[in-house]
């Protein structure tokens, strides 16, 4: 924990809440080794790993086999995840008046950076905007969550979503000190501007686009892209090329996240799409991303190069 001399808010940040999630855990062990990291005033509780026993055997789940994400606020005499999260919730989220949880996707999965919030509530809602993500997700979260349970208490609490499980990825990790410095600043806990991306846009509804046949997947899109209604996400073939079906977006949208597996069977999830605002056109908020230059456009790049993305063939539906 860090204070200040000044009164002020207290923030708390956690990662490997999954234990295999580690961009989280590359986030926070850079704030606690980054000596020009000076409140101003409040407190700021740094949590590299929240999940102390799943962390060690490399898993998203305790060893009972249980996600300690969906056993907040927990009891003292539950089962070792509810006792678990009871001791998180009382010494953590207890002592805190905002939140921020690091998660990464899922295993065989890829996120682009986003957060995630219950922007009904105006003070979730300042968190979101000023982290400093493009994208914002508005849900409050499935039930047993810790950032749900976290806002019913009276604290208001956001996730950062981006990347893969079992890696600190650069650009990532960067996105998550740039995001948690940015609200430190907003709280007025730091000094320094908030840093934000030009473009930046509220989702409320997203899709997962499944495979309708078992085959290799040529992926013609990744994380971060705009999509066009219509437009071919991925080639589906056999193992010898040849095509077996298109998937194609169903809207205007953006790849918040998508499978790093080509190999696929029907009905397994490929692309998580979010739905674009209405009068929000693909081209037009590229072309910002673009013209911007900063790292937003640069985390495209880094996570498109763990994928095969291949422009689709002439024969396909047109964007």
């Amino acid at each position: 924990m860090r204070r200040a001399t000044e009164p002020g808010p207290v923030v708390f940040v956690t990662a490997a809440l999954h234990g295999d999630e580690l961009n989280g855990t590359g986030a926070v062990r850079q704030l606690i080794q980054d000596d020009q990291l000076e409140l101003r005033s409040g407190a700021l509780i740094l949590v590299p790993v929240l999940n102390l026993l799943a962390f060690e055997r490399h898993s998203r789940y305790l060893p009972d086999r249980r996600d300690l994400n969906r056993c907040f606020p927990g009891s003292v005499s539950g089962s070792l995840a509810s006792r678990m999260a009871r001791t998180i919730f009382d010494e953590i989220v207890g002592r805190a008046d905002y939140g921020i949880d690091l998660h990464t996707a899922s295993v065989r999965r890829t996120n682009y950076p986003n957060v995630r919030g219950d922007l009904s509530d105006p003070k979730v809602e300042m968190l979101a905007e000023s982290f400093g993500t493009d994208v914002i997700m508005n849900g409050r979260g499935p039930a047993g969550a810790l950032r749900r349970e976290a806002c019913l208490a009276g604290c208001p609490t956001i996730i950062m979503e981006g990347g893969e499980v079992w890696k600190a990825e650069p650009r990532i990790v960067e996105i998550a000190v740039r995001g948690i410095r940015n609200v430190l600043a907003k709280l007025e806990m730091v000094d320094g501007d908030v840093e934000l991306p030009e473009a930046r846009f509220h989702i409320e509804t997203a899709k997962w686009v499944r495979a309708e046949k078992g085959g290799f997947l040529q992926f013609h899109v990744g994380p971060g892209d705009f999509v066009e209604k219509d437009q071919p996400l991925a080639t589906n073939t056999t193992l010898l090329g040849f095509e077996r079906s298109v998937l194609i977006s169903p809207f205007d949208g953006i790849v918040i996240g998508m499978t790093t597996l080509p190999a696929v069977s029907p009905g397994e999830p490929v692309f998580h799409l979010g739905r674009l605002p209405k009068g929000v056109k693909p081209k037009a908020v590229d072309r910002m991303r673009v013209s911007d230059d900063g790292l937003e456009s640069r985390v495209v790049e880094d996570l498109a190069s763990n994928l095969l993305v291949v422009e689709p063939s002439s024969d396909e539906p047109a964007e």
